[in-house]
This record gives C-alpha cells, sequence and structure tokens, in this order.
C-alpha cells in the first residue's frame, strides 16, 4: 500500500556551485533568475480550491473511491484463495496430486512478487487509471484463460499471469486512497481498506467449497472470478477517475498548450528522467539495495513475511483439521475461515476508533515536529503474543474428539493480530524511510509475497508428518522468536535510524515531544 512515489520522496538535491562557477554562469547566461521566473509561470499547478485537485473532490465521492478501491484488492485476494475450495474436484476430472493443486494458489501469489514492481512505477509514469484499466482487462483474459484451459499445465500457466495482472490493486490502491485523502483522515481511510488483504483470502473458499458441494463443475468458478474481474473492469472504466497529481497535471498542461497555443506550457512529471536505465534502476536496484543494507528493514520484513505465509499455510492446514479430521464437507470447511475475517474486522474497528484518534493527539503533542516512527508500533506489540497464542491454540484443539468451534475461534485471534501487526508496521517503514519508503514498501512486498507463495507448498508434508499440533506448535514456537522486534524499535529505533544511510536525519526523541506545550 504505497503511499508516497519514488518520483516525490527519492529526488536528490542539486549539488551547489562555487562562487567563481556562480560567476562564470552569470556571465554566459543572461538573467538566470528571470529565465527561472519565467519557467514557474509556465509550470502548471493546482489552484486554491482547485476542482482537478483530488483532495478538493467532495467527501461523497472521495469515500467510493476509498471503498471502490477496497472491492479491488479485495478481488483481487478472493481469486487467490477461491480455488482451495474446488480443489477435490480437479483431483477427480485431472487426477493430480495435492502438491500440484496446492500450485494454483502459489503460483497465483508468485504474481504478486513481480506485479508491484511493475504496476507501481507504471502508474507513476502513465497514472493510475490507464494501468488499472490496462492491468483488469490482462486479468479479466487470463481469468477466461483458467475457465477454459484445456490441461493442467495450461491452468497453471494462466493462474501464474492472471495474479500478475491481479496483483495490481494491491499496491496502487493504497496509493489512490492516499492522494484523495488528507493526512487527518486518511488513517481512517487506511484503516477501512486495510481489511481488504485479509477478507479475500478468507471468503475465497467458502465460495469455492460451497460451489464443490452444490455439484457444480470446478470451471464455473473460473468463470466466477471473470464475472468479478469483468465488472471491476466496467467499474473502473466508468467510475474511477484519475488521482495521481502529476498525471493530473499534465493532461492540464495538455489542455492548455491547445488552448492557448503556446507549447512553454508544462507539468513536473513531463520534466522527469524516463530513460530504460533509470526505470530499471529504480524497479529492481534500489528497493533490494535498501533491504539488504537495512537492519531495521530486514527485521520487519521477515516478521510480516512469515505472517503472510502463515495465512496462505492455512489454506491446507484447515482442510486437514476439519474436512479429514472432522469429516466436515468442502463448504463447511470453507466456513471456518469467516473467524479470520470476523478477527480483521474487529482490528480494523480497534484501529480505527482507538488507534487512530491516538495519533492525532500525538501529532498535536510534538507538532511542529513530525511525531516519532516508534509511536505507531504499540498495537504491534500487542499483536505478536496473539499470534502465539492463536497458534497454540489452533494446534492443541484440533483432536477429532474436541468440537471444531474450538480451532475454528483461533482463526479470529490471528485475523486480528493479523491487522494489529501489519499496520503499526507499514507506517513504520513509511514514517522512518520517509525519502525511499517507496523502494522500502516495494522490496517489502516482493518478499512477503514470495513467503505467501512457499508457505502452502510445505504445509501437506509438515502437518501430515509432524500432526497438526506440533506443526501449529512449531510455528508458534517461531512466531514466538519474532515478537521482540517491535519491542526492540521501540526501544533501539532513533538509536538505529540515527545510523541509517537512508532513514531521516533528524530523529526526535520518543520519550517526550520535542516541542513545549
Amino acid at each position: 500500500m504505497s503511499t508516497i512515489t519514488n518520483d516525490d520522496l527519492e529526488r536528490q538535491a542539486p549539488s551547489p556551485t562555487s562562487p567563481s562557477d556562480a560567476s562564470l554562469a552569470s556571465a554566459t547566461t543572461p538573467a538566470p533568475d528571470k529565465e527561472e521566473e519565467l519557467r514557474e509561470k509556465f509550470c502548471v499547478s493546482f489552484g486554491q480550491d482547485d476542482p482537478e485537485n483530488p483532495l478538493n473532490w467532495s467527501r461523497a465521492k472521495r469515500w467510493y473511491i476509498t471503498i471502490f478501491a477496497g472491492i479491488l484488492a479485495v478481488n483481487s485476494t478472493f481469486s487467490s484463495s477461491a480455488p482451495a475450495g474446488i480443489i477435490q474436484g480437479l483431483i477427480e476430472e485431472w487426477h493430480m496430486s495435492s502438491e500440484v493443486t496446492t500450485l494454483l494458489i502459489s503460483l497465483f501469489v508468485v504474481g504478486y512478487c513481480v506485479g508491484p514492481l511493475l504496476w507501481g512505477p507504471l502508474s507513476e509514469q502513465y497514472g493510475r487509471r490507464p494501468i488499472f484499466l490496462f492491468s483488469f482487462f490482462g486479468y479479466t483474459c487470463m481469468s477466461i484463460g483458467c475457465a477454459l484451459a484445456p490441461n493442467v499445465g495450461a491452468l497453471l500457466t494462466f493462474r501464474l499471469l492472471a495474479g500478475l495482472f491481479a496483483s495490481c490493486p494491491l499496491g496502487n490502491s493504497g496509493a489512490v486512497i492516499a492522494e484523495v485523502w488528507d493526512v487527518g483522515t486518511r488513517g481512517k481511510a487506511m484503516s477501512v481498506f486495510a481489511l481488504a488483504p485479509f477478507a479475500g483470502p478468507a471468503l475465497g473458499p467458502i465460495v469455492g467449497g460451497y460451489m464443490h458441494v452444490a455439484g457444480v463443475h470446478w470451471r464455473w468458478l473460473f468463470w466466477v472470478l471473470t464475472i468479478f474481474a469483468g465488472v471491476c473492469l466496467v467499474g473502473i472504466f466508468f467510475t474511477l477517475p484519475e488521482t495521481y497529481s502529476p498525471a493530473i497535471l499534465a493532461r492540464m498542461a495538455a489542455a492548455k498548450r491547445e488552448q492557448t497555443g503556446d507549447i512553454r506550457y508544462y507539468a513536473p512529471i513531463e520534466q522527469a528522467e524516463t530513460t530504460w536505465k533509470a526505470q530499471i534502476n529504480n524497479i529492481v536496484g534500489r528497493p533490494f539495495k535498501i533491504l539488504f543494507t537495512e537492519p531495521m528493514l530486514i527485521a520487519i520484513t521477515l516478521y510480516m513475511s512469515f505472517i503472510y505465509g502463515c495465512m496462505y499455510l492455512l489454506f491446507q492446514a484447515f482442510p486437514i483439521v476439519f474436512t479429514i479430521g472432522h469429516h466436515l464437507n468442502a463448504g463447511a470447511s470453507g466456513l471456518m475461515f469467516l473467524p479470520l475475517f470476523l478477527g480483521g474486522v474487529f482490528g480494523a474497528l480497534v484501529t480505527l476508533f482507538y488507534t487512530n484518534p491516538g495519533y492525532q493527539r500525538l501529532m498535536e503533542e510534538y507538532s511542529p515536529n513530525p511525531v516519532p516512527p516508534e509511536r505507531r508500533l504499540a498495537m504491534a506489540c500487542v499483536g505478536g503474543p496473539m499470534i502465539v497464542v492463536a497458534f497454540f491454540w489452533f494446534g492443541w484443539t484440533s483432536f477429532p474428539e474436541i468440537s471444531f468451534w474450538a480451532p475454528m475461534m483461533s482463526a479470529s485471534f490471528l485475523g486480528c493480530a493479523i491487522v494489529f501487526i501489519f499496520l503499526p508496521l507499514m507506517n513504520y517503514i513509511v514514517d522512518a524511510y520517509l525519502r525511499v519508503a517507496a523502494s522500502a514498501l516495494a522490496a517489502n512486498t516482493v518478499v512477503r509475497s514470495l513467503f505467501g507463495a512457499g508457505f502452502p507448498l510445505f504445509a501437506n508434508q509438515m502437518y501430515e508428518k509432524l500432526n497438526p499440533r506440533w506443526a501449529s506448535t512449531l510455528l508458534g514456537c517461531i512466531a514466538l522468536l519474532l515478537v521482540p522486534i517491535p519491542f526492540v524499535l521501540i526501544r533501539f529505533g532513533p538509536r538505529l535510524r540515527m545510523k541509517s544511510k537512508y532513514a531521516p536525519t533528524h530523529v526526535p526523541t520518543v520519550a517526550s515531544p520535542s516541542s513545549p506545550h
């Protein structure tokens, strides 16, 4: 959910010139101040209360855009997990092994690894709207390919490509929301949007499972995904305006040139460096250079990636516990994911009505200085132990003779804890790596998606060989080792940021506000 662009945050200041150079330049270049003033005159920008500025749109329009951006993200994550409910139908028709059927989910999530590195920079060059249109058109076509796939190889290939195109909302939807809201309201909007990554994976197996129970052929699941993607594509075309301010200004500059016939009118994005070498460096080189040189970012990325991987691992673990152990059909087994979604809703509500108002008070308390990033981490300190409890709870209540309600409700703890961990850590990355936040978030997204794709591949073997009790205990113990990360960042974060090459150089103290009341 990158909310900060590379162009805005990572542009370096020009190097200073010596007095002799300045005098020589003044001798050869007439009136530089006047020339600069002339350039500013023809630079197109938003005026006060400009209706073209997304921040000046009506609240109803901006809330519609927020909800619609969330639906686009739900569409993507719903499609990632939906095949978990129709796996039995594929096994019966094509005699696929359980490992191959797992690839229907893993390969889709592999697309998430590449997509954010592609769609984010492209949207910063051409605007959010055209990239949404292109990606959802591709996503719809790939979903049709899945529905018509003649064999296993074709189905897996189309799933991989569908994940690549469907990954667009994972980063760009968050950017859209950030572009239409001011800082004070953005936290509320992001809290609502935070449900999307958990609502989709939780609801997908329910729909797929009941379609299998109803006797519907497995291909109809992919037709449902096609219809969902197609409806969203139509919604993008007719109702989603451009929200990326540099792209809006470029459109305004083009209109100004056409109206006046004066080609000197320009928008800042039209002056930006767009060489392929620079683009490749921004897309691939810089995110991983930052990741591998920043201990804080490595720790946060490992924590978030482990939790994200565990969420996708559940799509293999739950059928072992509920379908095999408790003899539930595919539809009822899919319902076991519902507490995961409800727990996420509860976590988002706590963030919306408790955490966000508290942070707004901190903004007033620390004004005019920024709030230290470490003040974001309180809820992550709560969410970490909740993850550990959820795994131990799920594992040691997974005996077939114990009611399925016991392990099912552990997912509610897990869903709530994921929101408590993800939102603070994402905000911490933005606050701590302000100048290079876009690259830091891109690296985090890629590694997280790799974990999401890889964990389901060994879930079956782990839960069958260790049994659900000890497999879940192993995950709980690993989660326990990661619990101290937000505590360590609260204690040593300011010192680490002072030594960082990429974090802002000004580090206000955490203990007390830097300005008097």
